[in-house]
This record gives structure tokens, sequence and C-alpha cells, in this order.
């Protein structure tokens, strides 16, 4: 028997198969439209595409696999976190989802913290409110497109649409949920206080549910549209950081992940709940079930280099970047990348940051521009890693993963620049290996995440810092913090002005 993980990302959707001793027996993806972008810090996707690609992607596993619907034990989840999903009252999508990196509810987020006041805040969700969740997009098509508002009568995010369309049932899980800023991230639960006090109907929220939870099943129309068997049992899932987590084996204190993906995650494991008191990461339900964890974002970490391929090098693969990347010197002649193009999370909560070259000279080269890019996002996440330590103590290594991390430059770059041993896993797919292994226990094939993890996941190989490219970016970080406290007043000016 197999089991599924599906990941709802934002470039596609990947489904993977994974046999009962943890083992890769195919994967596919399907990719998605193109992020719109009608705007600045707009950024808006089609539920229906998702679901569109969702099946291309089971279809397509499962004959890369040579097997029938009739093998999948069970279906886990995963997708990115905090897009908005409205349905209404014939459960059809109203408007486009507002994703995760949509920076347009400045207006909502103050007016949120006006009303209910941000200690307030924190004692109901354990969290500040911040433009990248979705209460504060909910708020926005409340303001802005109110004939859209009035016709909600159910809120999902991304991968809780395509498990929807998949087995009829609404649901969410307790770890994608922390990032709505409606939960109660303590007790594990809806913050119905949070909702009275905005004014928001507790309906339009699903049930809520522990990661590994059965959902539902496969309903007879989605089996006809995936080749998946009737009746086959989805658990809830994670979003994309927890599931990545759990395919990364961080399940236990003292184990730290960094996953690159469009944006950069730093994660770990808590037994207790504590949280910054600046609000700078996040401190969310975990997908182990009675546990959460800490998570410093970088909005822009994949997305950079993205960019510059997009626009600067089309047609260029990322390998061929990276190789040219590495024939600059360490520390790309002094050239700093700001990675804020759509604003940025941890540390600085500033959804009108900006991205940007700061110190280019006549001397610099492509070579310098990308590797400069590769270190700014680097420093990004080291911002992320100095704050979850400060919080659950110092670790020695780091796990990591996503589609950056594939990169063996890259990966010596983060132990350089982060001064700690950079562990790869046997298995590299992150986030729909954890779905598949939430499937797993959700079925029975395990007792508890902790255990499938120690069970499953494996290191293969470890990179430790280099002193002279570790003394070199010493220096560089601390140039690169005190660049956005300069910059801010102009950033803030520079918004204006648009």
């Amino acid at each position: 028997m197999y089991w599924l993980g599906i990941d709802v990302g934002t470039g596609g959707t990947r489904a993977l198969l994974v046999d009962a001793k943890g083992a890769v027996v195919a994967g596919y993806i399907a990719p998605h439209q193109e992020i719109r972008m009608d705007r600045p810090f707009w950024a808006e996707q089609s539920p229906e595409d998702w679901w569109r690609a969702a099946q291309i992607a089971i279809k397509g596993v499962l004959a890369e696999a040579k097997v029938t619907g009739d093998a999948v034990k069970g279906v886990g989840f995963s997708g990115q976190m905090h897009g908005l999903v409205l349905l209404d009252e014939n459960q059809k999508v109203i408007r486009p989802s507002l994703i995760w990196c949509d920076q347009r509810s400045q207006p909502q987020v103050d007016a949120i913290n006006r009303k209910v006041g941000e200690a307030r805040i924190l004692q109901y969700i354990a969290n500040p409110v911040l433009t990248g969740f979705t209460l504060p997009k909910l708020l926005w098509v409340r303001d802005n497109e109110p004939q859209h508002y009035a016709r909600a009568r159910k809120m999902l995010l991304p991968k809780d649409y395509v498990r929807f369309m998949l087995t009829g049932e609404y649901a969410m899980d307790v770890a994608d949920a922390s990032g709505t800023a409606l939960f109660d991230v303590v007790n594990r639960k809806w913050s119905f206080d949070f909702c009275h006090d905005l004014g928001i109907d507790p309906d339009l929220l699903p049930p809520s549910l522990e990661c590994s939870e059965v959902a539902g099943k496969v309903t007879a129309a989605a089996a006809a549209l995936t080749g998946l068997r009737e009746g086959t049992p989805v658990v809830a899932g994670a979003g994309d950081q927890a599931a990545s987590a759990v395919g990364n084996g961080i399940t236990k204190p003292g184990i730290v992940s960094c996953t690159i993906g469009t944006s950069g995650v730093v994660f770990a494991h808590m037994e207790e709940v504590a949280y910054d008191p600046q609000g700078r990461v996040h401190t969310f339900c975990h997908a182990v079930k009675g546990a959460w964890h800490v998570m410093g974002v970088t909005q822009g970490a994949g997305l950079s280099l993205q960019w510059f391929r997009n626009q600067l090098a089309p047609g260029i693969g990322y390998d061929a970047l990276t190789e040219e990347a590495a024939t600059a010197s360490v520390g790309s002649q002094g050239l700093i990348w700001l990675p804020y193009l759509m604003g940025e999370r941890t540390p600085h909560l500033d959804g009108g940051a900006r991205g940007g070259w700061i110190g280019i000279t006549a001397r610099h080269t492509r070579a310098d521009l990308i590797r400069s890019v590769l270190e700014g996002v680097t420093f990004s996440l080291k911002d992320c890693l100095r704050i979850v330590e400060d919080l659950c103590g110092s670790v020695e290594s780091v796990a990591a993963s996503g589609g950056g991390a594939t990169s063996l430059f890259w990966r010596q770059m983060l132990a350089d620049a982060f001064e700690k041993r950079i562990e790869v896993l046997e298995t590299q797919e992150g986030s729909a290996y954890g779905a598949a292994i939430l499937g797993m226990v959700g079925t029975g094939e395990y007792a508890d995440v902790p255990s499938a993890c120690q069970a499953l996941i494996r290191s293969q190989s470890t990179l430790i810092p280099r002193p002279h490219s570790s003394s070199t970016y010493k220096g560089l970080y601390e140039v690169y913090r005190n660049m956005y406290p300069a910059l801010k007043p102009l950033f803030r000016l520079q918004n204006s002005v648009l």
C-alpha cells in the first residue's frame, strides 16, 4: 500500500507517493498559472486552478508509479498558508484568492490594532496581526468589495479548498488555522471573542482538526476526476511549513529546519507555548498533536532568485545561475541585496518594505549580482534564526530543505553564514513528504507523528562552516542588519507618493 501527499504550493501542486517504509515511489508536479500582480504588493491566484492542477498531479503520480487508486491507503495535504478562499451558498468560489504574499491590507491591520488593541490581540491569538495573514485580507474584501463579502458563507485556506473539492467536507487543521489570525493558538480553537470584536460571523469558519485527523473521504465525483478510489480517507494535513517540518523530522525540541521555497522559513518545535513580545516570529500550533512551533519568515527567499531569472536572465536555469554565482567572491565585493520584494515579516513586520541592491559599483559583474541575491536571502534567514534561538535555545545544526536547499552551493553558504552544521536528509521532498506522513498517522500506520518521523527520516550528509567565509559573512551581516532601519523612512516616503 501507498500514501499520497499533496502539496498545494505557490508555483504548482505536487503529488508524492510514499510506501510504508517512507521510500518515495513517484512524484509529479502540475504548474499553476502565474500569480496575478495587478498593483504593487497585490498577489492573487485562482482556487479553481489549484483544483485543476491537483487533478493533473494525482493522475500523473499514479501513472508514474504505474498503480491505480486502489493502491492508495490514505491522503495527506499540505499547502501555501494564509490565502483567502471565499465560497458562496452554492459552494462556488466568489473571487480570486488573496494569497500569502499579498500586502494590500495594511489599512485593515491598522484598524484592527486600533479597535482591539495589540495587547488584547496577543491574548486572543498569541501573535500580532500582519498583512500576510488571512484576517486582514477578509476585512479588505469586506471594506472594498462588500458585494463579494455579503455572498460569503465559508472561508477556507488554499489546501482546504482542494481537499473540499476532493471530499465535499469543510475543515481546517490547527497549524494552518494558526496563520489566519483568528485562531486561539494556546487553546487550539477558533477565537470567537476576536470574531465578535471585529463583527465577523463565526459560521464563516470551518471545523478545526488536528493535522493527522481524518477530514473526509474521496467522493465518487472526485474519484472519477483523479483516479483515486472512492472512500479513500483524507486527513486534514497542515500548512506547508508545519508539513515541511514533519518531513524534516522537526518533531522534538532542539532541532531547527530552514526551508527555502518561494518564501523562506526557519522553524523550531516547542513543547510549551512561547512567543516573541515584539511579534517578529510566529507562534503556531504544530502538526504534532499537543505541541507548538515558532517560525521566522522571509517573504522573498526563492522569490528573489525567481525574480532575477525572470527579469534579468530569462531562459537560464537555476543551476546555471548558481554556477555563475559561485565564480564571484564571498561577499560579492560588498554588494548587498535586500530581499523585500513583497514587504517583509521577520524581523521587520513591514508590508511596505522594498528590495534592492545596495553598494553597486562599476566593478560588479552579473555573477556578483546573482551571488548577492543568495547572500541577501541567507542574511534574512539568519535574522530569523537569531530570534528563534532566543526563544528556543541555541542549536548546533540546521536541517535544510526546499528548492533552494537542493543547491550544494547555497547550502554551504547557509553553513558559512549561520556558523552552524547544515544537515541534508535522505528525502528532500519537504511539505509533500510531511503530508504523506500525516496520512500514514491518520490511517493508523503509525501511532503518532514523532514515532513516524523517527522511523522514516534519516540524515544523508552534513556540511560544516568554513572559517574564512564565516568571518567575511559575519562582518557583512552587520552591515546588512543596519540597512533596513536606515531605509525604513525612505520606504514609507516612496510608498506614499505612489
